[in-house]
C-alpha cells in the first residue's frame, strides 16, 4: 500500500498524468516542480507534484504557449508560500493567459496585476456587444443562449437569463450547470450548492450535477462532502475522468493512498482511451 512518502518516477508521471517529457523536464528546469528524491533510478516526484503536472497539461490543452506555462508557474511559485496550498487555489487560461484564483481575487502570475471578476467584451471590430431586449415569450433555448452570450459582458443579466430558462424548464440541466459554475466564480458557492440541491431533489441521478455540487463543496472548504459528491458521480458515470482525478487529490489529502492511486489509475486509463497523450 502506498505510504505517505509514496512517489514516482517520470515516466510514472507521464503516464498517470498525460504530461510528455519535454513539459515535465522544463517544469523541473524552472524550479516548479522539485523532484521529491532523486535515486540511483533518477529523480522521483511526488503526488502534489503530480497535481501541478496536470494543471500544466491542462494549460497545454488551453492553448498556452509552453515558454507562458514555464515563465508563469516559476513566478507563481515565487509568490506563494514555501509550502504550495493543494486546495484553494486554481489555475486556468484566459485568452492565452494564464489565471490564478486564490482568497484575494484573480491575477495573472507574469505581472502581478489584479484582474476584475468581469470585464466587457468588444467585437473583433471593437465594438461592444449589444444583444436585444428579452422578450416574454421568449423560449428556453432562446433564453439559454442569451445567457451564454452575456456571461463574458453582463454577468447579472446572464444570471437572470439563465433564472428565466429554469422558471420555464427547471431541470434544463445545461442552464443549471453554467448558472452554478458562474455562481462559483463570482464567489457564491453556497448559491451554487443551493440551486444543485434542488435540482438533485428532483432528479438525483444526473452525474453531472453531483461533480459540479462537489467543485461548489470544494470551493467552500467543505472537503469530506465534496468527495462524497465525487465518489456518487462516479457511481452514476464510472467514465468521468476529472471526477476520479479530483477525488484522488482529496484521497490524498485524507491520507487514503489507495483509493488515491486507484482513482488516478482510472483516470490515466479513460484519458489514454481517449487518446491524451
Amino acid at each position: 500500500m502506498p505510504g505517505r512518502d509514496t512517489t514516482f518516477s517520470l515516466r510514472q508521471a507521464q503516464d498517470l498524468v498525460g504530461v510528455s517529457r519535454a513539459v515535465i523536464d522544463a517544469l523541473i528546469d524552472a524550479g516548479f516542480v522539485t523532484p521529491a528524491a532523486s535515486t540511483s533510478r533518477g529523480r522521483r516526484l511526488s503526488f502534489q507534484d503530480l497535481m501541478l503536472l496536470r494543471t500544466a497539461h491542462a494549460l497545454r490543452q488551453a492553448r498556452v504557449p509552453p515558454r507562458r506555462i514555464v515563465g508563469a508557474l516559476q513566478r507563481l511559485r515565487a509568490a506563494l508560500p514555501q509550502a504550495l496550498p493543494v486546495t484553494g487555489l486554481r489555475i486556468s487560461a484566459a485568452g492565452g493567459q494564464v489565471v490564478v484564483r486564490d482568497a484575494q481575487g484573480d491575477w495573472e502570475p507574469e505581472t502581478g496585476q489584479q484582474l476584475l471578476a468581469f470585464e466587457v467584451t468588444p467585437t473583433p471590430s471593437g465594438r461592444l456587444v449589444i444583444l436585444p431586449r428579452p422578450q416574454p415569450d421568449d423560449d428556453v433555448a432562446t433564453l439559454f443562449q442569451r445567457a451564454v452570450a452575456l456571461e463574458a459582458v453582463d454577468p447579472p443579466r446572464a444570471e437572470a437569463a439563465y433564472r428565466a430558462a429554469l422558471a420555464r424548464e427547471p431541470d434544463h440541466l445545461d442552464s443549471l450547470l453554467n448558472l452554478g459554475a458562474m455562481l462559483c466564480e463570482q464567489r457564491r458557492c453556497g448559491d451554487a450548492v443551493t440551486l444543485y440541491d434542488a435540482a438533485l431533489a428532483r432528479q438525483p441521478d444526473v452525474a453531472w450535477l453531483h461533480f459540479n455540487r462537489a467543485i461548489a463543496l470544494e470551493d467552500q472548504g467543505d472537503v469530506a462532502h465534496a468527495a462524497l459528491a465525487y465518489a456518487r458521480s462516479l457511481e452514476l458515470d464510472p467514465a468521468l475522468a476529472d471526477a476520479h482525478f479530483n477525488l484522488a487529490r482529496l484521497l490524498e489529502l485524507a491520507s487514503d493512498h489507495q483509493g488515491a492511486i486507484r482513482h488516478l489509475n482510472a483516470y490515466r486509463r479513460l484519458t489514454t482511451r481517449e487518446g491524451e497523450p
